[in-house]
């Protein structure tokens, strides 16, 4: 991967808790997988699609192959070794601003006023581990782009190094718009801000991220979509926690790489 040895890149995401700008989809395949896309927003509408294709990994062949593109596995056994689960999947789309926005104070731009706007959605400082009732192994998060992810349209941001410091607190959001699905947040006192790095994609191109590393994303404020294929991955040795707040269920894990001697996953499928 870019020149780079698996000892390298393990090295270089251990220390950050994040890679960015990997290339992986050829102009072809990108094509392919856009034009597949289209035709779940046609069926489903944008509405839907947004956020509810939730492991459809499981019925569309041409996402369970994204989910094992030998260019993406070969990031994540880089990171996790050679024994891997496909944990979850969700498709990810802001899409660009329909309404009007009244016009603010004297002064305020049209983009600041639509920032500032309460309603938009974006996703607040979190870590992906305080949702996902894990432990014995990290969780490594994808985002693969199938359209440019830059500042304007509400790119990944990231605090490199934050997921050194542990699982930290986490509140129900105050601002609406939170795309999470629980709706919490990390307390801004709590994220190092002036540490901000925001991690823009071409489309093709994907980032990972440590499950404890602190992150968000702003809202669309482009008139592009910004649409992303999250993936999940974690070694075989992970498994799950009981949290009686939040039963979790994982009915979509599949073997995407090695073999799995655990078995801690009941609802486990073999690599199709």
């Amino acid at each position: 991967m870019n020149g780079k040895t698996a000892a390298e890149i393990q090295a270089l995401y251990n220390q950050q808790g994040y890679l960015t700008r990997i290339p992986i989809l050829s102009t072809e395949e990108l094509q392919e997988a856009r034009d597949a896309f289209a035709q779940l927003e046609k069926q489903f509408g944008v509405d839907y699609t947004s956020y509810s294709l939730h492991n459809v990994h499981m019925e569309y062949d041409w996402v369970m192959a994204l989910t094992k593109h030998p260019k993406v596995l070969e990031a994540i056994t880089a990171v996790l070794g050679l024994d891997v689960i496909l944990l979850d999947s969700r498709f990810i789309c802001k899409y660009p601003l329909t309404k009007q926005i009244p016009a603010g104070q004297e002064g305020e731009t049209e983009e600041d006023k639509q920032k500032s706007d309460p309603g938009l959605p974006y996703v607040a400082w979190h870590q992906d581990m305080k949702y996902w009732g894990l432990d014995g192994g990290p969780v490594v998060s994808v985002w693969l782009a199938l359209d440019d992810s830059l500042e304007d349209n509400g790119a990944l941001q990231v605090i490199p190094g934050s997921h050194c410091s542990g699982l930290l607190p986490h509140r129900q959001a105050k601002r609406a718009g939170n795309m999470l699905s629980v709706n919490q947040e990390i307390p801004e006192e709590l994220v190092q801000k002036e540490n901000t790095v925001f991690c823009p994609l071409l489309a093709g191109q994907m980032s990972i991220h440590d499950g404890l590393l602190v992150h968000a994303s702003d809202p669309n404020t482009s008139e592009r979509r910004r649409c992303g294929f999250v993936i999940r991955y974690i070694p075989t040795a992970a498994y799950p926690i009981k949290d009686p707040e939040r039963p979790r269920s994982f009915p979509a894990t599949v073997v995407v790489s090695g073999s799995d001697k655990y078995n801690h996953f009941t609802n486990q499928k073999p690599e199709i």
